[in-house]
């Protein structure tokens, strides 16, 4: 048997900037909140797409263990989809997933399709890992949604605050020095 999952979410946001905003790999830390990096290993520009070869790794999970993989993305604007698969496996036989945006009034869906099958011996069988796939590709996509939402709909991120300078440094009186000086030399 083997796992397949299916989420959409519409994004109030024309297709053009949900598709440069989700296929901007370097910013997936800011997009998701799972990836605590991205490296883009290679990439390469074709007609009408590219195909970009990257390691993910996760924040560390509730157990403190941290997660990496290499995956192959292979993007086709005209035909508005993206075809991934895992490159290294890990638990995963294979891990085949399927990204599609459709235009639609106020904004874009975005759906995506996950096809994959457990190793023998993995901490989770397929029902286990659809079910936490389909938890995790909701709060996903509610996330990106929302991110897309608000830079769409307020410009660009808000610049971060600026750190506060430190207090300027009081001078002791001269008196308090001279004493400090004697102290240290004793």
């Amino acid at each position: 048997m083997a796992g397949h999952t299916q989420n959409e979410i519409t994004v109030p946001a024309p297709l053009d900037v949900v598709w440069e905003m989700t296929n901007d790999l370097p910013n997936w830390t800011d997009l998701f909140s799972e990836y605590a990096s991205v490296e883009i290993l290679s990439a390469e520009q074709q007609e009408h797409g590219s195909t970009t070869t990257f390691r993910l790794t996760m924040h560390p999970d509730e157990n403190g263990q941290v997660w990496s993989w290499v995956s192959e993305r292979i993007t086709d604007r005209s035909a508005r989809t993206v075809r991934a698969r895992r490159v290294e496996t890990g638990p995963f036989e294979f891990m085949d997933i399927h990204w599609a945006y459709q235009e639609v009034p106020g904004g874009t869906v975005m759906r995506w399709t996950q096809d994959f099958a457990m190793k023998p011996g993995a901490p989770l069988d397929d029902e286990g890992m659809t079910q936490r796939i389909n938890a995790n590709s909701r709060i996903q996509l509610e996330l990106i949604r929302d991110r897309i939402t608000e830079r769409h709909q307020g410009g660009e991120r808000p610049k971060p605050k600026p750190v506060p300078k430190p207090a300027p440094r009081v001078r002791k009186p001269a008196a308090r020095r001279a004493a400090g000086r004697k102290e240290d030399a004793a």
